[in-house]
C-alpha cells in the first residue's frame, strides 16, 4: 500500500478491478467482512473504501443481495418504464430462457436496483403475463377469413410463429385450466371462435376445435424448446445425436420384436422433422374437423 489513507487505496483497487472488467455490472465486490480479510484492515476501513466507491456511482447496495457493480449510466437512455423493463425481459428470455429469467437479471440489464423494477411490476408471475402478451401483440392477425378453414390454419401458423420468435412462451402457457389472461392472448382466442361463427358446429365444438389446435401448435412447440435447449446443453445437432446412438437403436431391433418399426425405418430414410409433422397434423386437424362440420351440416 502506499502512504493514502488505507480505505482509498483499498477503493483505489477495488476501482481497478470494476474498470478492467475483473468486475461486471451486477456482480457482487467483496463485503466489508471480505476486505477486512483481504487487506488487514478494519471493518470501518473496509466500510468507508466501499462508501467511496458508493460516492463515484461504481457500486450500489442491492438489498437482500449485498454490494452490487453498477451499470454505466447513460445520459441517453430513456428513463424506466414498464415498456423498457418487459422488452429487456423479453430480450434476456429469448436470448437464455424462462429459467434464466430473474428480477435481478433483469435489472442488471437495465441498469437499476431491483427494487426499482418493483415500481413498476408486483414480481416475476405478472412479468411473465406482460411479457406473454407482448409477444403475442407483435404480429396482427388481420382480418377474419371468411372461409372456416382458411381462417383456422391462418391462426396456426399466427401461434406457431409467436412460439418460433419466443420458444420459452411455449411453456409459460402451457396450463388450460390455469390460462395466462392476457389482451392479446385472449383477442387470439376471439378471432378463431369468430372464423367458425359461419360453421354449423355448437359453442363447445367451436371451443373444443380452437383448444385441439392451439394444444398441437403448443407441444410441437414446446419440442422444439426442448431440442434447442439439448443442443445447447450437448454442443451437438440431432442429426448428430441420432448419429451416435444409432447403434443403440439398431441392436435393439436386431431381435426382431419390433417388426413394423423395422419396416418404416428401413434404411434410415426416416428423419424426424418437427416442421413436416407440423404441417402433417395441422392438415388432419383440419380434414377431421371438416368431417365434423359435414355431419352436423347433413
Amino acid at each position: 500500500m502506499t502512504n493514502r489513507p488505507p480505505y482509498l487505496a483499498i477503493a483505489a483497487e477495488l476501482r481497478r478491478r470494476i474498470r478492467a472488467g475483473e468486475l461486471s455490472p451486477g456482480d457482487r465486490v467483496p463485503s466489508t467482512r471480505a476486505v477486512t480479510r483481504e487487506w488487514g484492515v478494519a471493518m470501518a476501513t473496509a466500510t468507508k473504501a466501499l462508501a467511496v466507491l458508493r460516492q463515484e456511482g461504481l457500486v450500489r447496495a442491492e438489498p437482500g443481495v449485498g454490494t452490487v457493480v453498477a451499470a454505466a449510466v447513460d445520459p441517453d437512455a430513456a428513463p424506466l418504464s414498464r415498456e423498457r423493463l418487459v422488452a429487456a425481459a423479453l430480450d434476456l428470455a429469448d436470448a437464455e430462457g424462462l429459467g434464466s429469467l430473474t428480477m435481478r437479471r433483469v435489472a442488471s440489464a437495465l441498469g437499476v436496483s431491483t427494487m426499482t423494477l418493483y415500481r413498476h411490476v408486483p414480481g416475476k408471475a405478472e412479468l411473465v403475463r406482460l411479457m406473454a402478451d407482448a409477444a403475442c401483440g407483435e404480429v396482427p392477425l388481420g382480418p377474419v377469413p371468411a372461409d372456416w378453414r382458411t381462417g383456422l390454419e391462418r391462426g396456426a401458423r399466427w401461434l406457431r410463429g409467436v412460439y418460433a420468435r419466443h420458444r420459452w412462451m411455449a411453456h409459460a402457457m402451457a396450463s388450460f385450466t390455469r390460462p395466462v389472461a392476457t389482451p392479446h392472448a385472449m383477442a387470439y382466442t376471439e378471432w378463431v371462435l369468430r372464423s367458425m361463427r359461419g360453421t354449423p358446429l355448437s359453442h363447445e365444438d367451436k371451443l373444443h376445435a380452437h383448444l385441439l389446435i392451439f394444444a398441437f401448435v403448443q407441444g410441437l412447440s414446446m419440442a422444439d424448446d426442448l431440442e434447442e435447449r439439448a443442443r445447447q446443453d450437448t454442443g451437438i445437432s440431432d442429426g448428430e445425436w441420432m448419429e451416435q446412438n444409432e447403434p443403440r437403436f439398431d441392436a435393439i431391433q436386431a431381435g426382431g420384436s419390433y417388426p413394423e418399426l423395422a419396416t418404416v425405418t428401413e434404411g434410415g430414410g426416416f428423419g424426424l422433422d418437427l416442421e413436416a409433422l407440423f404441417e402433417f397434423g395441422l392438415r388432419r386437424t383440419l380434414d377431421g374437423i371438416a368431417s365434423m362440420i359435414d355431419e352436423t351440416s347433413g
